[in-house]
Formats: C-alpha cells, sequence, structure tokens
C-alpha cells in the first residue's frame, strides 16, 4: 500500500511516501507561518517531483506540532509514535531515538517490539533545541 507521511514542524514541513518498506520519495521546504498551507505545499510538490498524483496514494498520514493541520490527512499521530514506528521499519534493532527539534527536543526508548518503553522532552526553552543550533551554526 502506497502511504503517503506529512510531518509539519515549527521549522520545517516534511513529507515522504513509501511502499512496502521503500522509500519512494521525499521533500522539506520551510513551514512559515500558516502550518496548514505548507502541509498542503509539501505533500504537492512531492507529488509532482516523485511524478505521482492524489490517486496514486492509498492513505495519508500527518505528525508533527502542526499535524491537526494537515485535514486531507487519514489519520494523525504524535512525534512520539511516529518516531518509534518509523524507526522500527528502518531498524528493528534500534532502541534510543533522539529528536531535536525546532521547539524542543525527546529521547525515546523503544522494546524489543518497537513500542515506547518510555521517553523525556525539553520544551522549557532554546537551549538544545534545533533552533538553538540553527542560530549558532
Amino acid at each position: 500500500m502506497r502511504t503517503a507521511g506529512i510531518d509539519i514542524g515549527s521549522i520545517t514541513a516534511k513529507a515522504a511516501i513509501v511502499e512496502d518498506g521503500g522509500i519512494l520519495g521525499t521533500k522539506i521546504i520551510f513551514t512559515g507561518y500558516n502550518a496548514e498551507a505548507a502541509g498542503v505545499k509539501v505533500y504537492e510538490d512531492l507529488l509532482s517531483e516523485s511524478g505521482m498524483d492524489t490517486s496514486s496514494i492509498a492513505k495519508i498520514v500527518s505528525t508533527g506540532y502542526g499535524r491537526n493541520s494537515v485535514k486531507f490527512a487519514d489519520k494523525t499521530f504524535t512525534e512520539i509514535m511516529a518516531h518509534a514506528a518509523g524507526a522500527y521499519l528502518l531498524n528493528p534493532k534500534i532502541r534510543t531515538i533522539i529528536d531535536i527539534g525546532g521547539q524542543d527536543s525527546k529521547a525515546i526508548a523503544l522494546d524489543e517490539k518497537g513500542k515506547v518503553r518510555n521517553f523525556v522532552m525539553n520544551d522549557k526553552c532554546a537551549a538544545g533545541t534545533g533552533r538553538f543550533l540553527e542560530v549558532m551554526a
């Protein structure tokens, strides 16, 4: 089943199309000030660049802080759940995930079945986040 995933983050919007465990295409754009518009644009750009149209996608899922802005998604997932599912799909031996995002940082522990055992987040300030690293670079 060909599935599109859309991640609306505070800095960038990402989209990917997967089928049978393989990645068919990806796209990253800046989110800007309108998460809903970014979701539409990143998806349309990805389809165009991949030579596909909406009829070739069986399911659309969304995640990220702007996941509910993707009105055309069939399902939404928290970032924690999306990280766990993606990591396990790519490598079932993964037990730890670290995500340094634009607004927060997360450390996620997985069990042997890819389920979240525990996670911690830092969202108190920009220190230790992607935005801090971007400014310092």
